[in-house]
């Protein structure tokens, strides 16, 4: 865009140049052919000073060029301080935009270690459940309704029902009445919000 800027304002600037000598030209020409017409002293004397007068520009230019040269300068220095600004700005959006995406990956990568990490933490405690439940049913029923009476209310709701149905009844029948109707109670409640179709 630079380049484009200084061959734009070049081209203007010697445009400018080719006008004011053809301007400068034409005011001289036209000078010695009326002095040609007007005078009758020869030819040769009215050649003579239109040559003169082409060599020679007259001082009536104010000689803008010089101004527009100044303008375009001082438009230019403008212009490459904003490119220079603007490049600048550019650079750090690219650095923080690179950082951002190394963060993203780096978030990525501890997010899916952190699932691994759950999915093993989920999966042992699952399994150490299951041998509980495995445990507790093939306890003698009277022995771990005595267990189930001291457990919470909950936490013994949460073993019965995972329990084959027929080892859950068995400890249920061997529990405090107390108990084993709050532990059903909490086990009937478990679906109760879930809605019907």
């Amino acid at each position: 865009m630079k380049r484009r800027s200084s061959r734009g304002a070049l081209v203007i600037i010697a445009l400018l140049f080719v006008s004011s000598g053809a301007l400068r030209i034409g005011d001289g020409l036209g000078t010695a052919l009326a002095e040609a017409s007007a005078d009758s002293h020869g030819a040769a004397d009215a050649a003579a000073e239109a040559k003169l007068a082409m060599a020679e520009p007259t001082g009536d230019c104010p000689q803008p060029p010089a101004a527009l040269a100044a303008a375009l300068s001082a438009r230019e220095a403008r212009l490459a301080v904003q490119e220079a600004s603007v490049a600048d700005r550019e650079a750090a959006l690219a650095l923080a935009d690179q950082a951002i995406g190394q963060r993203l990956v780096e978030l990525q990568a501890a997010e899916e270690e952190l699932r691994e990490t759950l999915t093993l933490a989920d999966g042992a405690a699952e399994e150490d459940i299951s041998r509980l439940v495995a445990v507790y049913e093939t306890m003698k029923s009277k022995d771990a309704a005595r267990l189930f009476n001291a457990m919470d209310t909950d936490f013994a709701a949460g073993f019965l029902g995972r329990m084959r149905p027929d080892a859950a009844a068995a400890v249920m029948a061997g529990m405090a009445p107390e108990k084993a109707y709050a532990v059903s109670a909490i086990l009937a409640g478990r679906n109760a919000m879930v809605p019907k179709e």
